[in-house]
């Protein structure tokens, strides 16, 4: 059954009602909707708990995907309590955990805004994040920074448009990694829009985000390694240059 993912609407949602739908052998748990986001495009699944009805917690260790997209499975930690079919949960997302992890994916986005490359692999993290990119250029990691601190400081609107998927196969150029495809199949695609009228950034993305730039804070590229001849790895830390000494 297809699972109705609540965060895709709210990414600030935290905390929500939800109804057990099957139970898998490895403890899995599946549920009508959910405000978990399962791990996808980089970025880590949402951890946290779930409160049942006697006020006993069920400790989460990780949200994925099942067989496909539409199916989100919540892994509790070893050794908690197995919750029934049917029976009534209420969800709490570890907050302060998704709301790094925002602010981060958020940040890999202005950098494929000051540096216009094809990407070629990225991954989320709560405290660094990596972006690599099909170039050969050197570039220097101040001056990144510093392209990257005005767009949060100008303080753009972060927000999500939906496009039908035909819409997104008639425009391939819309896409910027070069080696994931965009999410598709169900029905629709999410694009992340910097600026008024997506005039600062708009690409596909399933992931979380701030709803505005100021939220990221102070970032930093703290090193750009040569993968190869043609590959570069840009590394974003919260903080400023100054915290590496």
């Amino acid at each position: 059954m297809s699972v109705n993912a609540l965060y895709r609407d709210d990414f600030y949602l935290s905390t929500a009602e939800a109804v057990v739908t099957a139970i898998h052998e490895d403890g899995g748990i599946e549920l009508d909707q959910t405000c978990f986001y399962a791990t996808s495009g980089g970025q880590p699944g949402d951890t946290g708990f779930f409160e049942r009805a006697d006020g006993s917690k069920i400790a989460l260790g990780q949200t994925r995907h099942g067989a496909t997209k539409d199916i989100i499975i919540h892994v509790p930690q070893q050794g908690e309590a197995s919750p029934a079919i049917g029976e009534k949960l209420v969800m709490h997302v570890d907050w302060p955990r998704r709301y790094r992890l925002m602010r981060m994916h958020t940040a890999c986005h202005l950098l494929s805004v000051v540096c216009q490359y094809p990407i070629t692999g990225a991954a989320v993290g709560e405290d660094e994040s990596r972006v690599d990119f099909d170039m050969s250029e050197t570039i220097d990691k101040d001056e990144v920074t510093a392209k990257m601190m005005a767009l949060v400081d100008e303080n753009h609107p972060v927000f999500v448009q939906w496009i039908t998927d035909e819409e997104l196969a008639a425009n391939p150029g819309i896409v910027k990694s070069k080696n994931v495809r965009p999410p598709i199949g169900l029905g629709r695609v999410s694009l992340v829009c910097i600026g008024e009228n997506s005039a600062i950034d708009s690409q596909p993305c399933g992931g979380t985000h701030v709803s505005e730039t100021q939220e990221v804070g102070a970032i930093y590229i703290a090193k750009i390694e040569k993968k190869g001849k043609e590959n570069r790895r840009f590394r974003i830390r919260f903080g400023t240059a100054t915290d590496e000494v």
